[in-house]
């Protein structure tokens, strides 16, 4: 049984409001919310001066377990999410072997169930191999169905590159469909003339162009026009063009939406400028693209076009990224600073906290559909991070938690620090402490 601790006089940001009360939790959910006097029994947090908010929900990550632990694992990858305050994510298929079958995916669950410090979930793969198979099953059952990442395994397995596939899928898939919207003949195109001109050598920032804002709305346009036509429930991962953003649409609630999207906090802090000093380290698929981009990216999420934040954390060994550019592994680690870098853009008077919370805990739990998260309520799972808004630190190799052990982040300063993070409950993450005597729980969610 869970020991019952009480969060005394912390300002809790929540639902659009944010204001000042007491927090008791005990055998894994929020009991009760308001003026609550403490008892012998309770181990009592102050949270006066800081801000509690729900645990963040990351909805798309590559934690690497199992077959490619080399760069990260189920447990390093959950433990730096949870000095992050991620307390629940959902993890892709692009594994060793790709998940891509209801057996693999069991062993998945089975994996986290033993590893996972942060509640779990994951996607089935889905692309031109398995599609027969994937439209016999009960995809119901199944948070998600997903292409992403499997690119890497092979050419031809982005469902954007083939219409037939996808049309199939959408008109069969009785779960959510995320896809990774890139139209691969136009990279392809792009990588054959920059090849002829820089053979090998192909510098970092020409990644945006070779992987264009072209690729990406030309396959974007066409997913959701085929998911319009059979009434599917699309979701477009990590949006990287502004042009992209007038696609979706605000102004119907969450709940009711077909079609959904998201931004990945890299595409939202980093932009074509920074490659001339980070280089490959900022190589990720899609591409981190122009400062226009990037602000009319914060534009959608802040106008709810762009429904969600995810880090698409995608961990890999230094010496995979500073490869020359068609050896340079896409994607980095991102999972422990996410919630830093959404907070900084709060210091700077972009965003407020309740829209960092609506796109990070709320949101996902709504898009998702998850069981009783994501949200600070009387009944809900204990999944809360509590954070001071007035502590600076800098990122430095010494206090990174991936197992890759870099980050495109060193360096940066950030005014705000992660001081607890709460699972289920339990304290797990106390000011640089970690208590890993309870692992996560597997996400439950109903499917429409």
């Amino acid at each position: 049984m869970n020991q019952s601790i009480l969060i005394k006089n912390s300002t809790i940001v929540n639902e659009g409001r944010s204001f000042v009360a007491d927090v008791l939790l005990s055998d894994g959910l929020i009991r009760k919310i308001g003026n609550i006097d403490s008892e012998p029994n309770h181990k009592v947090i102050d949270g006066t001066g800081k801000h509690l908010f729900p645990g963040i929900i990351d909805g798309q990550v590559h934690f690497r377990d199992p077959g490619l632990t080399h760069k990260g694992d189920l447990y390093t990858e959950s433990k730096a999410a949870i000095a992050g305050g991620v307390t629940s994510f959902i993890d892709m298929p692009n594994t060793v072997p790709n998940i891509l079958t209801v057996e693999s995916l069991n062993e998945k669950y089975e994996i986290a169930s033993k590893k996972s410090l942060a509640n779990y979930s994951f996607f089935l793969g889905v692309n031109g191999d398995n599609i027969d198979d994937v439209i016999k099953m009960d995809t119901s059952k199944f948070i998600g169905v997903s292409d992403d990442g499997l690119y890497f395994t092979k050419k031809g397995n982005l469902l954007a590159d083939s219409p037939d596939t996808m049309e199939k899928l959408f008109a069969n898939c009785k779960s959510i469909i995320a896809i990774h919207s890139e139209k691969e003949e136009i990279v392809e195109a792009n990588e054959q003339a920059f090849r002829e001109k820089y053979g090998e050598e192909i510098p970092a920032k020409s990644h945006p162009i070779i992987r264009s804002a072209e690729g990406c709305y030309e396959a974007t346009k066409r997913a959701i026009e085929l998911a319009k036509k059979h009434n599917a429930r699309l979701h477009i991962l990590h949006l990287t063009t502004e042009v992209e953003t007038h696609l979706f649409q605000n102004n119907i609630p969450l709940k009711q939406k077909k079609i959904t999207t998201e931004v990945s906090v890299h595409h939202l802090w980093f932009s074509d400028k920074d490659y001339e000093q980070l280089g490959m380290l900022i190589k990720w698929n899609p591409a981190i693209k122009t400062e226009k981009d990037k602000q009319g990216l914060l534009k959608a999420l802040l106008d709810d076009r762009i429904d969600i934040i995810t880090t698409d954390h995608a961990p890999h060994t230094l010496e995979e990224k500073q490869k020359p550019y068609f050896q340079s592994m896409s994607g980095a680690p991102m999972v422990q600073h996410t919630l830093n870098c959404m907070l900084e853009f709060y210091k700077q008077g972009l965003i407020s906290l309740e829209k960092i919370v609506e796109k990070m805990c709320h949101n996902p739990a709504i898009l998702y559909n998850m069981t009783n998260r994501g949200f600070i309520r009387e009944g809900y799972y204990a999944d809360l991070t509590l954070v001071d808004l007035s502590s600076q630190w800098t990122v430095t190799k010494d206090n990174l938690l991936y197992k890759c052990g870099w980050s495109p982040l060193e360096g940066t300063t950030f005014q705000t620090a992660i001081k607890q993070t709460f699972v289920n409950g339990n304290l797990v993450y106390d000011n640089g402490t970690f208590n890993e005597n309870n692992f996560g729980m597997s996400i439950e969610f109903i499917n429409n």
